[in-house]
This record gives C-alpha cells, structure tokens and sequence, in this order.
C-alpha cells in the first residue's frame, strides 16, 4: 500500500494533544493497514524513526432518523510512539 493511502489524516484531539509530549501520535488509518504498513508510512512521510504502533478499531455511535436506526461507522486508530530525539511538526 502507498504511504499516503495507508495515513488517513492526524487526529488533533485534547487526548492526542496530550500524548504528543510522550512523543505518541494518533493517526485516523485504513481499514486494512498493518502495524508494519502503519510504521513504514510514517517513517517515510515525516522522516523519522518509530518505536512503536498501537491500534484500534471504532464504532461511531448509531443514529436514529426517521426512517430508522442507521448503524456507525467503523474506523481504526494508530498510535504511534517515535524516537525520543525525533518530533513530528503537525502544525
């Protein structure tokens, strides 16, 4: 998979905000990207040096309209832990 199809986008969340002085990213990511496809396309997209990848997948809550329930979308989530000396410039 290309780099830029497997990273969605940054996620900037209070949370997200938070962990990035851990030097821990979160990042919206394919459905079908793996931990090593998540690490080799933040290695070449921001040039640095990952440690670690967590994911995790989510349901959006179901909405109710008036002609029915309609189920949430499912999404998945990376945390990424880089290399103390290295830091992503988001902004």
């Amino acid at each position: 998979m290309n780099a830029t199809t497997v990273i969605k986008k940054p996620l900037i969340t209070e949370k997200a905000t938070w962990a990035n002085g851990q030097n821990r990213y979160l990042f919206a990511v394919d459905m079908r990207a793996t931990k090593t496809d998540i690490k080799k396309a933040v290695e070449s997209l921001y040039k640095v040096r990952v440690t670690g990848v967590n994911t995790m997948t989510r349901r959006d809550r179901e909405r109710a309209y008036k002609y029915g329930k309609v189920p949430g979308r499912i999404t998945k989530r990376a945390v990424v832990r880089i290399h103390p000396e290295d830091k992503i410039e988001l902004f």
